[in-house]
């Protein structure tokens, strides 16, 4: 099969793949529910040597930059109790931790969760994250930007293999919610 994006090797339903995939993204792909079939998430194989945003790009696919997204887990704090959740922005923008995701919780300070909290509470390898899979109680905030595409090359929970899932799709994830302006472009300052 041909990827509906980038240049890969080798591409496949990501139903007829669910050995490729960890636990937690093999069980959400098994249990897919939606208005987009699973069949429509690809699951494409990468070297994690190329794992590297701009390396990446360069020897897949120049456009996999503009239809790429980054998961990046969150800690929000208020009083003694910290929330994780799970964010998706373009690559090509920086997480508005600080206005947006701070706001959005309703938490009095939101930073970045530490490499060992994210993989741990997700069960994926860092550099790997994705949406696909993430626990049913957090919250998943996705940018519109994201939803707005017709396939996003997003982590498929390891460093090895990539999925492409129709935009459509994370915002009906479980626990998702979409907002505008989570994902600032770079040269922009950060709200507060």
């Amino acid at each position: 099969m041909r990827a509906p994006i980038g240049d890969f090797d080798h591409a496949v339903p990501a139903p007829g793949c669910l050995d490729e995939l960890i636990r937690p993204v093999a069980d959400a792909v098994r249990d897919w529910r939606g208005s987009v079939p699973a069949e429509q998430i690809v699951y494409v194989e990468t070297d994690p040597q190329w794992a590297d945003t701009a390396v990446f790009v360069e020897h897949y696919g120049r456009d996999l930059l503009e239809r790429s997204a980054n998961c990046v887990v969150v800690a929000g704090r208020r009083g003694g109790g910290t929330t994780l959740a799970a964010c998706l922005v373009l690559s090509t923008t920086r997480l508005d931790v600080n206005g947006v995701v701070r706001r959005h919780l309703g938490a009095r300070k939101a930073s970045f969760a530490s490499m060992d909290t994210a993989t741990g509470e997700t069960g994926m390898e860092y550099g790997g994250i994705t949406p696909v899979g993430l626990p049913g109680s957090w919250p998943l905030l996705v940018d519109a930007a994201v939803v707005d595409l017709p396939y996003v090359l997003v982590g498929s929970g390891r460093r090895r293999g990539k999925l492409l899932v129709p935009g459509k799709a994370f915002a009906e994830l479980p626990g998702a919610v979409v907002l505008e302006g989570l994902g600032l472009d770079l040269d922009r300052p950060p709200s507060s």
